[in-house]
């Protein structure tokens, strides 16, 4: 298995009231799960050229809650390659908050983002669908 850094991914997304699920705007954590995934996708076709299978998560944790307004970032990694699998990690930060007891509109920038959530997932690329040679270390 060979271990890596180079591959990482960077998403920023703004969570609308269509995300939103519960009372108070509250957006689920299905939906950071899904932010996740869109992550595992550019880091399969990074890595490999393809676009992989988001086959696991072994740890999930969901740290602080989300609301519509809020902006998110999201944090990936490959820290494992192994022959057809790469582990994944993943983080969540929140880095504007929506403030709707202020004005409809209105929001804050957050001078040190809120690490909301985290996990460790596998992809898997199938050994014919790698458009990327990784020369693995037999362990």
């Amino acid at each position: 298995m060979v271990v890596t850094s180079e591959y990482t991914s960077l998403l920023r997304v703004r969570l609308s009231a269509h995300d939103a699920h519960y009372g108070g705007q509250l957006v689920n954590g299905a939906h950071m799960l899904s932010l996740f995934g869109d992550a595992a996708t550019e880091l399969a076709i990074l890595c490999d050229g393809d676009e992989g299978l988001l086959v696991s998560y072994e740890h999930v944790e969901f740290l602080a809650p989300l609301y519509a307004g809020d902006f998110v970032e999201v944090k990936g990694r490959v820290s494992h390659i192994g022959k057809t699998s790469r582990r994944l990690e993943f983080e969540a930060y929140k880095v504007i908050v929506a403030r709707p007891d202020i004005g409809a509109s209105a929001a804050d920038v957050l001078i040190e983002p809120l690490l909301v959530g985290r996990a460790v997932g596998t992809t898997v690329v199938k050994t014919e669908k790698q458009r990327i040679s990784h020369h693995i270390a037999q362990v």
